[in-house]
């Protein structure tokens, strides 16, 4: 683990005030800075749990804040480092959930998995396959952790007991799919990578228009990995050919071909290696649900897709032809021909603030559980 200190910044120092404040030990702005009221907090905590008091969060003190590392920070920028360490608590904590990788990114992250519950049925959750809809992966992992806290405590979630959940499914989760892409847009890459970075820069150079990092939706060899699956694959890149995305960048570049990618590719055979009966791909923004690819109407699925909007709030709506190929929705639907969807979340300009989790988590918990339910 990285130590801490007195001029540290990033995503991992907002991770350590976020943990701080939800333990009641830090009360100043979660920004990302390790000052002087973050270094008070730090001893405070040191006191309170026998280490040694410096003020700096090194092995000692990481060590004993791993014991919290289960609970998902809904105030930070979140990107795959905080994903592990959320991922390691969950492992402590939360024993019967499966953990496992379906592949790895471009850049060699792994891409995590993970299972909750033996049940016949297997559904599957995904998040993140755009970078700057991060926001998503906040979502599935509380989720999680909210699911498996009520099974431990044999209680009940979006009233459903959690343990005839376990029993009734067995729910598959992405919560990540594009690690490399979220890392560039919260600020990782910059910080740790910056020679990534710089490349990642340079590709954004071919669409100046495009705001960087914040407007980057690609894996980080600027492809567009929902635009990689072969659902109609030809269809979506005369779309944005005719768009003028015809070179690797932030957003909208198919790819020389389908399932180029590593991330696509291990997401297609992660699908291909179960036997699903609904997925849901969660995006942003709109606050809408789109349900069906062409004329592929899988039996239930509308049924099943006005629940999901009459329990959020969001619209039920068919996928704009501009934007309605070569998805991995796309694809599951005309490979399967059973319920996919995707789901936007939240409203206004990519990446949407955090400051919208609570909304986005109160909204979409009704169709978390109903997905594991009405498949």
């Amino acid at each position: 683990m990285e130590t801490l200190k007195l001029g540290s910044s990033g995503t991992l120092v907002q991770y350590l005030q976020s943990l701080l404040k939800t333990l009641g030990f830090y009360k100043g702005n979660v920004d990302g800075i390790f000052g002087n009221q973050t270094k008070s907090a730090v001893l405070i905590f040191q006191k309170n749990f026998g280490i040694s008091q410096d003020g700096i969060v090194g092995k000692n003190t990481w060590q004993k804040l791993s014991n919290y590392f289960y609970i998902v920070p809904t105030d930070v920028s979140y990107g795959s480092n905080i994903l592990e360490l959320n991922l390691k608590g969950f492992e402590q904590k939360f024993p019967f959930l499966v953990q496992g990788n379906i592949g790895y990114s471009a850049l060699g992250k792994n891409i995590r998995y993970l299972k909750f519950g033996n049940g016949k049925k297997q559904v599957f959750y995904s998040a993140s396959i755009h970078a700057n809809e991060w926001i998503t992966s906040v979502l599935l992992m509380k989720f999680t952790e909210n699911l498996c806290s009520a099974y431990l405590n044999n209680s009940t979630i979006g009233g459903y007991p959690a343990n005839y959940l376990f029993n009734q499914v067995s729910l598959f989760i992405v919560p990540m799919v594009n690690p490399d892409g979220v890392d560039l847009v919260v600020g990782n890459t910059k910080q740790y990578l910056p020679d990534i970075f710089e490349y990642a820069q340079s590709l954004a150079n071919n669409y100046p228009n495009i705001p960087f990092p914040d407007g980057w939706k690609a894996n980080i060899n600027g492809v567009d990995l929902n635009l990689q699956f072969p659902a109609e694959w030809e269809t979506a890149r005369i779309n944005k050919y005719s768009q003028g995305f015809t070179k690797p960048g932030p957003r909208d570049f198919v790819g020389l071909g389908p399932l180029v990618t590593p991330e696509a590719l291990s997401l297609y055979n992660f699908t291909l290696s179960h036997n699903f009966s609904l997925i849901i791909a969660y995006h942003t923004q709109g606050e809408t649900i789109y349900w069906k690819f062409l004329n592929y109407m899988p039996p239930n699925s509308y049924e099943i897709g006005r629940q999901f909007s009459s329990v959020s709030g969001y619209t039920l709506e068919t996928t704009p032809y501009a934007s309605g190929f070569a998805g991995y929705k796309d694809w599951f639907i005309q490979n399967y021909n059973l319920p996919g969807y995707t789901i936007e979340v939240g409203s206004g300009e990519n990446p949407l603030p955090i400051s919208q989790f609570q909304d986005i988590y109160n909204k979409n918990l009704g169709i978390l559980i109903l997905g594991m339910l009405l498949s």
